[in-house]
This record gives C-alpha cells, sequence and structure tokens, in this order.
C-alpha cells in the first residue's frame, strides 16, 4: 500500500454537499422505488420529517427530496437513514428475509441485482434479499474519471474492501498517497478515512466493492450534523 502523502481536497469541507447525477432515465425508476420506501419506514414509526431528519443527520430538504425520489443519495448518507430509522439497508431495495440462526445464503444471477446510481457510481447491489448481513456487497461502475465528480470525500462505520474486475482505478484517501490500482488488484482500508475512487483508464473501470458496518447499531446514536442539499 503506499505511505502517507500530501493531502488531497476534494470539494468545501466547511460545507459539505450531497449531488446527483444528471438525469440518468435508467436510474429514475430505482430512485423513486428507493424513495417510496425511505417515506414508508419512516411513516411506519410515525416519525416527522423533522424528526426523522435529527435522527438520520440528515437535513429535512434533503430528506424530502429522497422521499420523493428528487434526490439520489450518496452510500454515507443512505447509512445514516438506516441507522437513524433503526432499519436494514436491503429493505431500501426491496424485500429482506430476517435473520436466521444458520444456512443463510443469496444468489444473486448476473445483472440482477438492485441498482443504485450517485456521483461517479453506477452501483449494483447483491443479495439483497438478507437481511442484517455481515457485509454488503457491490458491483460497481466508477463512470468518474476525475475528482471533480465528487464535492466530498465518502465516509461512514466499517471498513471496506475494493477488488478491480476491469479497468484501472486511484483510489484516494484523506490519510495516503494516491495508491493506483489494476485489474486483479485489491485494497482493505477504514471506511471512517474519507475516500473516492476514479476510473484511470479509457474506459469506466468495474470493481468488486465490500462494506461492513451496514447494520443497525443496538442503540443508534442520535446524530446531529446534518447534509444540506443544494
Amino acid at each position: 500500500m503506499d505511505g502517507p502523502g500530501r493531502n488531497v481536497i476534494i470539494g468545501n469541507k466547511s460545507t459539505p454537499t450531497m449531488t446527483t447525477l444528471r438525469p440518468n432515465p435508467s436510474s429514475d425508476h430505482s430512485t423513486a422505488d428507493l424513495g417510496r420506501r425511505v417515506k414508508h419506514a419512516r411513516v411506519a414509526q410515525d416519525l416527522t420529517l423533522e424528526t426523522a431528519s435529527r435522527l438520520c443527520g440528515v437535513s429535512r430538504s434533503a430528506l424530502s427530496k429522497i422521499e420523493n425520489g428528487l434526490m439520489s443519495p450518496t452510500f454515507d448518507v443512505l447509512q445514516k437513514i438506516v441507522r437513524g430509522l433503526q432499519i436494514d439497508l436491503a429493505q431500501l431495495f426491496g424485500s429482506a428475509s430476517p435473520p436466521s440462526a444458520s444456512g443463510r445464503r443469496a444468489l444473486t444471477r448476473r445483472n440482477e441485482g438492485q441498482r443504485h446510481a450517485y456521483r461517479g457510481y453506477q452501483m449494483e447491489l447483491l443479495a439483497t434479499e438478507l437481511a442484517h448481513k455481515a457485509m454488503l456487497p457491490f458491483r460497481i461502475r466508477i463512470s468518474a474519471h476525475t475528482l471533480d465528480a465528487f464535492d466530498d470525500w465518502g465516509r461512514h462505520e466499517g471498513e471496506e474492501f475494493l477488488y478491480v474486475i476491469s479497468g484501472s482505478v486511484c483510489l484516494y484517501s484523506e490519510l495516503y498517497a494516491p495508491t493506483h490500482l489494476n485489474a486483479g488488484d485489491s485494497i482493505y482500508f477504514d471506511s471512517r478515512t474519507g475516500h473516492a475512487a476514479i476510473s484511470t483508464s479509457e474506459e469506466d473501470a468495474e470493481v468488486l466493492w465490500m462494506a461492513t458496518g451496514g447494520g443497525v447499531p443496538a442503540s443508534a446514536p442520535a446524530a446531529t450534523s446534518a447534509i444540506d442539499a443544494q
């Protein structure tokens, strides 16, 4: 792994923002479905937008836009929502079976995962029918080719593993010099360290990306920070 190097600044750190991708007809439907499920989870707990906003640490305006399918949330924001509402991430992408004592498995055929797009990532969530997984697997097409695609670092609880399937990738980090990865390379890192990945190949890179820390803690802490929608 590359050693510590000069920090890379992404966006305005004092006023982090959440962005949406340019209109993409193929992702509109999944964004609207996700928004409806977020609203259903909130209403099922008899929570107002204001209360849910405080619990999740997401601004009221951003949460409203997500519920109405007007904003595609980042993975960081999705984690805030599932922790704040004390639900499982899989519930936002379809049916999820409750955990059993042993013997669980989930088969996802090629291109049959749940789609979600934000910033420079076109994501396919895998094994979404299982709830409360110890890890969250994604197949991601990285369409960002410069850091201009990002307003802020990705940062959330847990740890991550990234394996390059095709193309080449550069992983930027708050603590380390940019790390260049080619097909077959992999990296494991702390999700709490700010990070962002771009494709450095002419074509979009494809990666297998796995994250931990997606489950709901025994007592979800009340978040105090908010993400302002632009």
